[in-house]
């Protein structure tokens, strides 16, 4: 189980709201025609707060919001954690049937929703008991009964002080992505997040004339806490982006003056694969921050010949999300490594006896342990209890890799090897070769039950256009790069690789498709 972070593991202690602001007249958030300096956002947020203890919201009750990254969804944020509840950011691409079980399995007590989902709204008919309030950012066209948003915080006072928020207490529930079952909510504390942000600010240089994107969502880890609160933290100016389109990021790049943002690697390549790539000016962009799986190496090398600095990291949203990142010095050389632990996250390698040292040429399961570890899973104690080892450290689930000059790779999830006569086979591993074969735009490999093996690998492979590939010739290259026993016994080729919100294969429903259709091209000649 996680430990409680202490006022001893800090030098901080809690106490109640301060007036004192540093830099009140920076730009804080802007959006368009829209924006907020830091004064600004301080007394909105500190007037929504107050609003909602007047109409009976307590600390530890859940505000849910459900819209794209926007001013709103900041000053939600901010006026939950004032008032010390907590803030529940839903999944913008999730169907009616899951943002329902999100909203009853959270108990969410006010829902702020933005226009752009009305129509998830209206398919639900109606909320669950437990919502006592939906605040409307356009109650004109809000399909359920509900108070205008704006009005609802006018009526507050930004001069309101608020009882002690703890760095124990609860701050945020992100939910899981749920691709292998029920999603479960992460409880984030405000220590997780405060130590996340310092732990992003011993690895990066976050300036305070920074202007970064807020491009992933909100609703995921990354969204919030990679780029966008360290840069909040150092008081930069944070621009979100409500909905992704390539051509629009590039514009907003070069007219904004961007940089920094994070982002999956599926993003850094459509933006530059875009036609406008090459005629944008992304010279003001300093670095980048991606994770979720490495980027295809066409990819960074597009990023690094415009002068712009790759930073891989590793993360999960039950570290608040941060664990590795690579640095600076030596991240180019190092295309498909996460780098470095974070300064105040504790790393190790699972074991039978106990927790071992992470070290050169070691590798296996990843045990993380630190002041950003979550508190748990909300209302699941046996399944908190399960991720966590007596001693306080939870499972990640990765296998890592550490060579010799002390940089780590992903190598892939624990659940994601395929064991095939006897030997591991690590997806990850013949994904990469296969997306550097001429043609192939992404790939994606699974294991399938095999009468002679155990298991084999499944390829589904996403080809450019109408590009046909020979079946020897693919064959051969593999072999080149690639023990035999590694190489998928069967190739399927498909429009597109299904990833859940966050990017990530989901593999589950590729394996199904395997067993649904066993008819596939037969490379493999082990």
């Amino acid at each position: 189980m996680p430990a409680d972070i202490t006022a001893a593991d800090t030098g901080l202690g809690s106490w109640p709201r301060r007036r004192a602001r540093i830099t009140p007249d920076r730009l804080a958030l802007t959006h368009r025609s829209r924006s907020l300096t830091y004064a600004e956002l301080a007394d909105r947020a500190a007037a929504l707060a107050s609003a909602w203890t007047a109409a009976g919201v307590r600390a530890g009750d859940r505000i849910a919001y459900l819209g794209p990254n926007d001013l709103p969804a900041f000053e939600s944020l901010f006026a939950s954690g004032l008032l010390g509840a907590v803030f529940v950011p839903l999944n913008t691409r999730l169907s009616p049937r899951e943002i329902d079980y999100m909203l009853r399995d959270a108990g969410v007590s006010v829902l702020v929703l933005a226009p752009t989902h009305h129509h998830i709204a209206a398919s639900l008919g109606h909320v669950p008991d437990t919502v006592r309030q939906v605040l409307a950012l356009d109650p004109v066209t809000c399909p359920l009964p509900c108070t205008d948003y704006e009005q609802f915080l006018a009526g507050g006072d930004p001069a309101a002080n608020f009882s002690a928020v703890g760095l124990n207490d609860p701050c945020l529930i992100l939910y899981t992505s749920g691709t292998t079952g029920t999603p479960k909510g992460a409880v984030l504390t405000h220590g997780n997040l405060t130590f996340n942000t310092l732990n992003q600010l011993a690895h990066i240089d976050v300036l305070s004339t920074d202007r970064a994107l807020a491009l992933a969502p909100m609703f995921h880890v990354t969204g919030l806490n990679q780029v966008t609160l360290p840069t909040l933290f150092k008081g930069g100016t944070v621009i979100p982006v409500q909905q992704f389109d390539a051509g629009e990021v590039l514009a907003t790049i070069a007219g904004e003056s961007i940089t920094s943002f994070s982002a999956v690697p599926t993003i850094l390549q459509m933006l530059c694969e875009h036609p406008d790539w090459d005629s944008t000016d992304v010279s003001s962009l300093r670095y980048l921050v991606y994770g979720g799986s490495p980027v295809l190496e066409r990819v960074a090398t597009a990023w690094l010949d415009r002068g712009v600095q790759l930073l891989q990291g590793y993360g999960m949203t039950e570290a608040a999300a941060g664990v590795y990142m690579a640095i600076p010095d030596g991240a180019a050389e190092h295309p498909v490594s996460v780098g470095f632990p974070h300064f105040y996250t504790d790393v190790a390698l699972a074991s039978e006896e106990a927790a071992t040292p992470v070290g050169p040429g070691r590798s296996g399961e990843l045990l993380v342990r630190g002041p950003n570890v979550f508190a748990g899973y909300w209302n699941r104690p046996e399944a908190t209890a399960s991720s966590f080892t007596d001693d306080g450290w939870f499972h990640t689930g990765d296998v890592v890799a550490t060579a010799d000059d002390g940089w780590t790779s992903v190598v892939d999830r624990v659940k994601d090897i395929i064991i095939s006569g006897g030997e591991n086979i690590y997806p990850a591993e013949v994904e990469a070769v296969l997306s550097r074969y001429p043609g192939v735009v992404s790939a994606a490999v699974v294991g399938v039950p095999d009468a002679k093996w155990g298991e084999v690998g499944a390829a589904f492979v996403v080809t450019a256009g109408a590009t046909e590939l020979d079946q020897d010739q693919v064959n051969g290259y593999l072999q080149e790069h690639l023990a035999r026993y590694k190489i998928p016994k069967t190739f399927r080729f498909v429009s597109e690789i299904p990833r859940n919100a966050t990017g990530k294969i989901q593999r589950a429903q590729l394996r199904d498709l395997a067993a649904a259709d066993p008819t596939a091209a037969q490379l493999n000649t082990r």
